[in-house]
């Protein structure tokens, strides 16, 4: 599938991974047996910015960290503009193991993912069901190299591996009623720390729910993600299948999914269960818009370094993916409907 790239692809000097670092890693990844197609691309809010980027030192990975090699068509963008491999599994937010970013990380090995069953069904002519391996075979993958933009202000790109949520749901063959997709987490709290406890969750409702419209869910941008950096999610990440919608703040891109409903009515979404007058249904990236406690203007892009190098960058309408998205809100009032 041929995907537009936009401006926003372009990265300054300043923005792009030290070459060191980068070439350390894909000669560790090539040792290893997990490189694909050399030379390719794409809560707090008053988290420190210390353990944003405080030195990377060697950890060992989770246990449930899956390393096996994907089989995908690989992106023709630029990969030097990515954010470190490092960062982008170890600076997460997934509440349900923990509110720190850290958390993820170190809690996420405690979720066991084979076996693994999303079910597709609600207004739709073909209801069926997905097993782990489908999620890595049923559809040709293809690697997407986005922007990621959090809600908290920071930011990264990423080389996500993953298929068109377009292809599952023209496969479930939506009824003339659909309107909109809802999305459902796993709900295991035994391995889940935060749906286990309160404190540790947040204090959010569990199991985490998402949802979108019908349109934005078949936009050829929208893709249900099952890899990133060549290898199949961390768990951290949302393994082993998680949404992935380029041009809205990360909190819509809901991990670890184990049902996709078409529905006639909008669906719920956790948090705007929680704060509503914080966190609308549309959730796009908006730098005219912003959060009632904090600016979205400009962002952190996460990049290699510590404090010092820290990075700030204007915030693009719709996280640079206007030219592509912005004809789905045509008309509507974007400040109402955030």
């Amino acid at each position: 599938m041929k995907i537009s790239k936009s401006n926003r692809s372009q990265f300054k000097d300043h923005q792009i991974t030290d070459e060191s670092v980068f070439n350390d890693r894909r000669s560790l990844l090539k040792q290893l047996g997990f490189i694909g197609a050399s030379g390719l691309i794409a809560n707090q809010a008053q988290a420190s910015l210390l353990d944003i980027f405080k030195d990377d030192k060697p950890q060992a990975k989770p246990a449930g960290t899956e390393l096996r090699p994907l089989k995908f068509k690989a992106s023709t963008l630029s990969r030097e503009g990515l954010t470190p491999e490092k960062k982008v599994t170890t600076y997460n937010n997934f509440y349900e193991f923990g509110t720190q970013k850290s958390d993820p990380a170190q809690n996420a090995y405690q979720l066991s993912i084979d076996p693994w069953q999303v079910k597709v069904g609600g207004l739709c002519n073909n209801a069926f069901e997905l097993g782990f391996e489908d999620l890595f075979t049923r559809y040709p993958l293809e690697e997407r190299i986005y922007n990621f933009r959090c809600v908290e202000t920071w930011s990264m790109v990423v080389p996500w591996i993953g298929f068109p949520l377009a292809s599952l749901l023209k496969e479930a063959d939506p009824t003339s009623k659909a309107k909109y997709v809802a999305f459902e987490t796993l709900y295991r709290p035994e391995e889940m720390i935060g749906q286990k406890s309160r404190f540790a969750g947040g204090g959010i409702q569990y199991p985490y729910v998402e949802g979108l419209r019908l349109d934005e869910a078949m936009h050829p941008l929208t893709i249900l993600a099952v890899g990133l950096y060549d290898k199949s999610l961390p768990n951290q990440n949302g393994a082993p299948i998680r949404l992935v919608v380029p041009w809205k703040y990360g909190f819509k891109c809901i991990k670890s999914i184990v049902s996709i409903k078409l529905t006639d009515k909008e669906p719920p979404t956790t948090w705007n269960i929680s704060a509503p007058q914080e966190y609308g249904f549309y959730a796009n990236v908006n730098p005219q818009v912003d959060h009632p406690r904090w600016s979205q203007a400009q962002e952190r892009r996460l990049t290699t370094g510590g404090l010092l190098a820290q990075r700030y960058i204007k915030t693009a309408m719709f996280n640079g993916y206007a030219e592509q998205v912005a004809s789905l809100y045509k008309g509507m009032d974007l400040a109402k409907y955030y």
